[in-house]
């Protein structure tokens, strides 16, 4: 790398750091503490590009770059922040922030764009007509690498004029994310209206649902689940919105698979936005815990902590229904707890009933059903189930194959009346094999004329 970089921080083991390994890319460094000697330098002409924090002693760092981009224009400043919200990363592209990076950042990665930052010529990439402030909170929170992720390409996509395609599972939060990108936007003062599948069920929906969103922000919500006619009507209203002078944007959401026509897709797809899985990002649980917990606390809840080896049990679980899924478990955690501190019992209990209603939900119900695998499936699923976080002991198979043959082989011998060589057919094994199980399994059978 070449050229001169102004760093700015308070905290001094970062400005350290910085120091160290951009001057030994071979860049200049000037660091400081303070905004105003940041501020100085920069009404100097100095520096080529510029690293800040945004809570500084004598200021914010995100108030003071529309100044910057007035003073300097095209020198490019990169955000680092603490803060590792959806806000944060929003405010400051709309401030005019070339770029944004979470606290504790990746130093391998902070290098990497300082260096694009220092060859960059353009202008610094600030949202056209953005306003200096953004209202409201989005309840969108973490500091791994997938959210920050989203929370850049949300910004990016904040004021731009493209539909926007979120695709995730359920409980991934697309419906906070289609809310935040109309709420942070210049349409924030228009109409935003929600589409379910529901709402195309006639053929004047589309008209409807055009004067009602009028130039604002039109989500189209479970598209996948839409039947054929509810997406030829999307479609049509996608079309005949092209049609008007003030023209609503579109956003869709939906779970990923198949399910929506081609031709709808790529009209909604101006832009893609995949909504990462709790099961990526399980270094924001502790912070998501705490959000949860904190709005319980609000709601009425005693106030609750995670106690020793608590978080460890939430990180390890899968989280099929995401992020939903652990507001519910953290709330629940907050309300029945025992003490303070939770403890990893509690825990424990929790995620072991949730894993058993969700596979006996799953599983067949061999008196609904009338299948021998539900039942079997159900039953070993119990039997494991009853061991908790422990494996059965060994030799699992040889001991539950018993529990089938016997119930089995006294069945079929009632059948047909005790006659062995009938019942060995009946089975297609072998009379001696019949013989050797019977004796094995302790059954035994009296001959008897068959009722049937």
């Amino acid at each position: 790398m070449d050229g001169t970089v102004l760093v700015a921080d308070d905290d001094r083991s970062i400005r350290t750091v910085l120091t160290q390994a951009l001057t030994r890319a071979g860049c200049k460094v000037h660091a400081t503490s303070s905004l105003t000697t940041l501020m100085r330098w920069i009404g100097e002409g100095l520096g080529d590009a510029v690293i800040t924090d945004v809570m500084m002693p004598d200021g914010n760092g995100l108030e003071m770059l529309p100044k910057i981009a007035a003073d300097r224009p095209g020198l490019p400043v990169i955000v680092i922040s603490a803060r590792s919200t959806v806000m944060t990363a929003i405010r400051a592209a709309e401030a005019g922030a070339w770029d944004y990076l979470p606290k504790p950042f990746d130093l391998p990665e902070l290098m990497a764009r300082t260096a694009r930052a220092l060859d960059s010529a353009g202008p610094a990439r600030r949202a056209p007509d953005a306003p200096a402030e953004a209202q409201g909170d989005v309840p969108l929170i973490g500091q791994s690498a997938p959210m920050q992720a989203l929370f850049r390409e949300m910004a990016h996509m904040m004021n731009a004029d493209l539909p926007v395609w979120i695709a995730g599972a359920q409980g991934t939060g697309k419906s906070l994310v289609a809310r935040a990108l109309h709420d942070m936007s210049r349409r924030r003062d228009l109409p935003f209206v929600r589409v379910a599948p529901g709402d195309l069920a006639s053929d004047a929906a589309p008209a409807r649902i055009l004067r009602r969103a009028g130039a604002g922000t039109i989500v189209l919500d479970g598209v996948q689940d839409m039947d054929g006619a509810a997406q030829a009507r999307a479609l049509y209203l996608v079309d005949a919105a092209e049609m008007q002078q003030a023209r609503p944007r579109f956003i869709a959401a939906a779970q990923p698979g198949q399910g929506t026509r081609a031709d709808l897709y790529h009209r909604l797809a101006g832009a893609r936005i995949d909504m990462p899985p709790l099961a990526e990002r399980r270094d924001d649980i502790a912070l998501l815990v705490t959000h949860f917990l904190y709005l319980a606390e609000e709601a009425g809840a005693p106030p609750r902590r995670l106690g020793p080896g608590a978080l460890e049990l939430l990180c390890a679980h899968d989280w099929p229904g995401n992020v939903r899924e652990l507001g519910h478990a953290a709330r629940r955690l907050a309300w029945s707890a025992r003490a303070p501190q939770i403890a990893a019992s509690e825990v424990s209990a929790l995620l072991g009933a949730a894993a058993r209603d969700a596979r006996d939900a799953a599983l067949p119900d061999a008196a609904a059903s009338g299948t021998l695998s539900g039942a079997v499936a159900l039953h070993v699923q119990r039997y494991f189930d009853l061991h908790g976080a422990q494996m059965p002991p060994d030799g699992l198979y040889h001991r539950l194959l018993p529990e089938f043959e016997a119930p089995l082989l006294r069945i079929a011998l009632e059948a047909v009346g005790g006659n062995q060589a009938r019942c060995a057919e009946l089975l297609g094994i072998n009379r001696n094999t019949l013989r050797k199980k019977m004796t094995m399994l302790d059954i035994e059978v009296t001959r008897r004329r068959k009722l049937m």
